[in-house]
């Protein structure tokens, strides 16, 4: 399967409820010029069966599917495993609520190939909606306030210089990775189910003496919080969303944040997350309120190392 001038890429899609994004996804895919990939369609336990839906409609896809939602931590390790298992140069995780150019993974091997250390690329991600507004073109962290900031967030794509550079984190919508550093590394964290996994993972491919980085010229398109989106009298993202918001930012700060920014980091977060639950308590979205207390209980005192049944 390995190729020098065309290494193996396993593509790997998550699906949750999802068909719609996951149908757009996969018809854009089938329109890459790379010539050596699988795409690995993982389907989360899905209650509209829209894994099997698309499994008919795009028999090539290899269907990896899940007896329950394992969340995006879990849902990906799977299509990892079978990458892993099957033998693959290279892992590419893919949202399913993007769509790309067709030559964004040519682009993305083309400069993972120029780094020995490399440990994970990432493309340049614009909106979906706006395709001339910057949805993520990397992260870099806050470290005295424990944040994990995107780069060009909403900016515009005329007025961001756009360049090759090094990263501190690498979105979890679209990342590129050398399965080498995956055996060294390890997969993602499953504790973290969704929000931060990537920042984690990034924090631990760096610090294992990986660096990661951005491809300018790799293009593709997402539409952000597909799968959270959901309106009701709490407002447009669920309680569930804000727990484990909440939750995997005090676990990232257990797992990764030293002295001394720690010192001033805590104080930061915790007011932050207190100043959530009196906008949402005053605005009478007591759920979401309970949901961010709930979150910061077991952000500072569960095991952030082990997996657990998600509660929202």
């Amino acid at each position: 399967m390995h190729s020098l001038s065309c290494p193996s890429v396993a593509i790997i899609v998550l699906n949750w409820n999802g068909y719609r994004h996951s149908k757009e996804c996969l018809q854009t895919l089938e329109g890459l010029s790379y010539p050596n990939y699988q795409i690995v369609l993982v389907d989360n336990a899905s209650e509209d069966h829209s894994g099997e839906l698309l499994k008919k409609e795009f028999p090539h896809v290899t269907l990896i599917q899940n007896n329950s939602n394992l969340g995006f931590t879990g849902g990906n390790n799977a299509g990892i495993s079978y990458a892993l298992e099957h033998g693959f140069d290279y892992v590419l995780m893919l949202n399913n609520d993007t769509l790309v150019s067709p030559d964004f993974l040519d682009k993305m091997i083309e400069d993972a190939k120029k780094h020995p250390q490399v440990g994970i690329v990432q493309p340049l991600i614009l909106l979906m909606e706006d395709t001339s507004k910057i949805w993520s073109a990397g992260g870099k962290m806050k470290e005295w306030q424990g944040t994990a900031e995107t780069i060009g967030d909403r900016m515009s794509l005329e007025a961001f210089e756009l360049k090759s550079s090094e990263l501190e984190w690498v979105t979890g919508c679209c990342m590129l990775i050398p399965t080498p550093v995956i055996r060294k590394v390890g997969p993602l964290q499953n504790s973290f189910f969704a929000y931060f996994e990537d920042v984690d993972w990034s924090l631990r491919m760096r610090a294992a003496g990986y660096k990661l980085y951005l491809s300018p010229k790799s293009i593709i398109y997402h539409e952000g919080n597909a799968s959270s989106k959901k309106q009701s009298k709490e407002g447009t993202l669920s309680p569930t969303v804000f727990y484990l918001h909440s939750r995997n930012q005090l676990f990232l700060l257990r797992r990764h944040l030293k002295f001394p920014q720690s010192l001033v980091a805590w104080p930061f977060q915790l007011g932050k997350y207190l100043a959530w639950i009196s906008y949402f308590c005053l605005r009478g979205r007591f759920q979401k309120a309970k949901a961010v207390i709930r979150g910061i209980k077991d952000g500072l005192f569960l095991d952030h190392t082990v997996n657990h049944p998600l509660c929202p």
